[in-house]
């Protein structure tokens, strides 16, 4: 006698109602599913004593139909090892209702037919799986798609219990809503065994494991006895096959089919109860072969954060192709984030800043805060990685870009980040020449100016872009140094809120931006050249974020 950890099986099975039981085995259904249509709690699917010597000394002779009673496997204790074969070798195993998928019996990518011995066998295959790519789970989510036939197909053996033991009293008890989805047995079934394999626990992890079942010739077999069935329907439903799979089209009017399946199981439901075993009969008929199985593992994003400085004028913010040309030398997301990925080991990387300056705009100071957003991350760098990265790129031979305070931080960063964007302020210097020779008392008009409140319009030189709007800005303080050796240029130091176009702000723009320096001198005034000294933001200020 088998023991399972939450329960004797024998008993458990003793509760069941043996000729509804019989009847299942005979129309296919193997044990797992004859289990879950009657609601047995889910924690026993990882049992592997669901063979056909269990029923068959709780239900007696099963006359012939050991082979759906079975979880899937031939009864051979000296075979510890997986069937695969090309083709429909082991179909008399398969069961009706689930379509393999628990009895661990499967497609693989190449079309060949998989069968484990057990959950812990079948589990052993895709833990292996997961630790070759991801050698770092803390923890992970699971998530099991299945063919959406499969639900139809509890609903329509639901039915034919219900034409069948409708009227005995363990019936009235019943509901479809208690029985337990192949998805949810699928999970309880390998749950343990997956979580003591990779040695984590499930929870809301950053690696997510998703299988997904798909079985599109049990659909087709559907929707083409509800068309041949349907001789008073006035809208002829045609199957049709396409790249994505199968939809149907009503006169015109496309659907998926598993839409379209659900609609028609729904004429099962008012159908009158002499058309039901024919309708099981196609709903549950001989399964040609198992669903195909693909396992696809993914990491949510991970983020590399710090503040980035660009040393050149002509290195753009992010990669700008113009017309299939490159403009400038490179880009501050390309050189940075191009070490960063192969340490990571992901698929992609997306670049994400706190603003942005022109091309030939350095970047100085404190740097601007940056996040490299890392998708499906095989590694996570440790402490010591971030350390070997920015020393990577700080001294790299170009000396075109650096970074600074580079830290693995959570996504919560990216929204502070975003948030405090358009709050922050930002220092400038400009080189800057006007067409008269400087006075003293420029310097100290300019320097007067607090707080200075100038309406822009949007720049012409970005109108083919933007949005053509009137935007006020404050320019916080401003302060005017001699350049030695000349009397008509000065540096123009300045603290502006975020948003300020300072090249427009200097020259006025055609009198498009109001008042300028160019105004406030009262003569042509010209920016030669401009760099950012500082972005007033919290993150990434040492060790702060």
């Amino acid at each position: 006698m088998a023991e399972c950890e939450n329960g004797n099986l024998h008993d458990i099975l003793r509760e069941l109602p043996s000729q509804a039981v019989k009847e299942l085995l005979s129309i296919g259904v193997c044990s797992q599913c004859i289990l879950r249509l009657f609601g047995i709690r889910e924690d026993l699917y990882d049992c592997n004593s669901l063979s056909s010597s269990v029923f068959s000394s709780v239900f007696g002779n099963l006359s012939g139909s050991e082979e759906h009673v079975q979880s899937g496997v031939e009864e051979n204790e000296n075979s510890n090892s997986s069937l695969i074969s090309k083709g429909p070798k082991i179909n008399q195993l398969l069961c009706s209702l689930c379509l393999g998928i628990l009895q661990f019996t499967y497609r693989d990518g190449n079309e060949f037919v998989v069968r484990k011995d057990s959950a812990y066998e079948f589990v052993g295959s895709i833990a292996e799986l997961v630790k070759q790519d991801y050698r770092q789970t803390d923890g992970f989510s699971l998530e099991v798609s299945v063919p959406p036939v499969i639900q139809e197909n509890d609903r329509c053996i639901w039915l034919y219990i219900k034409e069948k033991y409708g009227s005995e009293s363990w019936f009235q008890r019943k509901s479809l809503s208690d029985c337990i989805s192949v998805k949810d047995a699928l999970k309880a079934s390998i749950m343990k065994p997956l979580e003591k394999l990779l040695d984590c626990k499930s929870n809301m992890s950053t690696l997510r494991i998703r299988m997904t079942y798909t079985q599109l010739k049990a659909s087709t077999a559907i929707l083409d006895f509800v068309e041949k069935s349907q001789v008073d329907c006035k809208r002829r439903k045609t199957v049709v096959s396409t790249h994505d799979g199968l939809e149907t089209v009503d006169n015109g009017v496309k659907g998926s089919d598993s839409s379209n399946v659900a609609s028609e199981i729904a004429i099962l439901e008012t159908s009158q109860d002499s058309r039901i075993s024919k309708h099981v009969n196609i709903f549950l008929e001989k399964v040609s072969e198992p669903c195909q199985f693909v396992l696809h593992c993914n990491r949510i994003p991970i983020y590399v954060g710090g503040r980035y400085l660009k040393y050149s004028r002509n290195v753009s913010q992010t990669r700008w192709i113009i017309d299939d040309e490159r403009m400038g030398d490179a880009s501050v997301e390309e050189l940075i984030g191009s070490k960063i990925l192969p340490v990571c080991r992901g698929d992609n990387y997306k670049f994400h800043a706190a603003g942005r300056e022109d091309i030939d705009v350095r970047m100085l100071g404190s740097g601007r805060p940056f996040l490299i957003e890392i998708q499906n991350a095989r590694h996570v760098p440790s402490v010591e990685d971030v350390k070997s990265i920015e020393k990577l790129i700080n001294h790299s031979d170009s000396k075109l870009v650096g970074v600074k305070n580079l830290k693995t931080v959570d996504s919560q960063v990216w929204t502070l980040m975003r948030e405090g964007e358009s709050e922050k302020q930002k220092q400038y210097v400009a080189l800057v020449w006007i067409s008269r020779p400087l006075k003293d008392e420029d310097f100290e008009s300019v320097c007067s100016f607090k707080e200075l409140k100038v309406m822009q319009k949007t720049p012409i030189r970005v109108l083919h872009r933007r949005s053509p709007l009137e935007r006020e800005k404050i320019i916080h303080w401003m302060k005017m140094e001699k350049v030695v050796g000349s009397s008509q240029y000065f540096l123009l130091h300045l603290c502006t809120q975020a948003g300020t176009y300072i090249k427009e702000f200097v020259h006025g723009d055609l009198g498009r931006t109001h008042p300028s320096i160019g105004s406030i001198l009262g003569c042509r005034a010209e920016i030669l050249q401009l760099d950012v000294t500082d972005v007033k933001m919290d993150c990434f200020l040492d060790e702060q974020c």
